[in-house]
């Protein structure tokens, strides 16, 4: 055990439900430990600018709920300079930090390699709905965003259902195709199109929808993710070489409130409380994973080395299933 006695936890980047149940983790393993906790509020921000507040196992009461993070998130500019990177450390031994676990994405992580290259530990717990961050199978908020996409994709089917429609569906993800791809098996969606994935516009979706229609098909849902492209030139060539009526929705950022469900409250738990113990085991520059259903921990820099590509088994039956 570290002789660590105070310890700062932050939330940086795109906000992810479940971030509230990860803070919440990180301060009630603390107290258990006997150790100080402060929550270090905007990001690498309140390190910069001194946005600091202090979290006991009681003022984290009730947050296991809430959507986005008590902590607030921002981007940080300033903290990719020298003079901010010195700023946000010399707060760090102004205040006692011995450690700090640094919830979000791959940004998160390189300013949290960045703060242990200064001497101050740190430890990263992934949160992002994107679930793009390679070193683990399965990142906070990832489910919930999937639920709540699901959810919006079954009411939108309705009107389509209705109206005898083509409704094209954007969702979030970035640069990745992970959440499209759940949210497209889990739909039954006529074709999911993902940024992983070369795509012939006629084979993959024109065909199928004409072939939908000679077997008494009357509606159609494609689900494509953000990093494909444009979503309104998908619907505008649908609705030309087919002539059925088509219409977009973007789901937007929609996708990432909402009360965490259930697995995000307990992956957030699990991986908040791994983080400190990781802290007091005496390691740095470390991040939280999930490998095989076990909670692990890898490198930093190898963590941001290392690649994730779409599931391709997954992509298969997202075909199979649209038959």
């Amino acid at each position: 055990m570290s002789n660590i006695k105070r310890i700062g936890v932050l939330t940086s980047g795109g906000d992810a439900p479940g971030m509230n149940a990860a803070v919440r983790a990180v301060a009630r393993t603390a107290a258990y430990y006997n150790i100080s906790c402060l929550g270090i509020r905007r990001g690498y921000n309140g390190l910069i600018n001194g946005d600091i507040i202090d979290l006991d196992a009681r003022s984290v009461n009730g947050i296991i709920s809430r959507g986005g993070t008590m902590l607030y998130t921002a981007r940080c500019p300033e903290f990719m300079t020298e003079d901010g990177l010195k700023k946000a450390a010399s707060t760090c031994k102004y205040l006692g930090i011995n450690g700090i676990v640094c919830i979000g994405g791959d940004g998160t992580f390189r300013g949290a390699r960045d703060l242990a290259s200064m001497g101050i530990p740190t430890i990263g717990v992934p949160a992002t709905i994107d679930n793009d961050i390679s070193s683990t199978q399965y990142s906070i908020g990832f489910d919930t965003a999937c639920n709540t996409a699901l959810d919006a994709v079954d009411k939108l089917r309705d009107t389509m259902q209705s109206h005898e429609r083509c409704s094209v569906v954007e969702v979030m993800g970035r640069h990745a195709g992970h959440l499209a791809l759940y949210v497209g098996i889990a739909c039954g969606a006529t074709a999911v199109l993902v940024p992983e994935q070369e795509m012939n516009f006629e084979e993959d979706i024109i065909e199928k929808i004409r072939m939908g229609r000679i077997n008494k098909r009357s509606h159609f849902i494609i689900i494509v993710a953000e990093g494909v492209g444009n979503a309104i030139e998908v619907s505008r060539r649908i609705q030309e070489e087919t002539g059925i009526d088509s219409r977009v929705t973007i789901l937007g950022h929609i996708q990432r409130g909402g009360s965490p469900t259930a697995r995000d409250r307990v992956m957030a738990s699990r991986m908040g409380a791994y983080a400190v113990e990781t802290l007091l085991a005496g390691k740095s520059n470390r991040v939280v994973c999930n490998v095989n259903s076990e909670i692990t921990d890898f490198d930093i820099t190898e963590a941001l080395n290392m690649h994730k590509d779409i599931n391709q088994q997954m992509y298969n039956i997202s075909k199979m299933m649209a038959v």
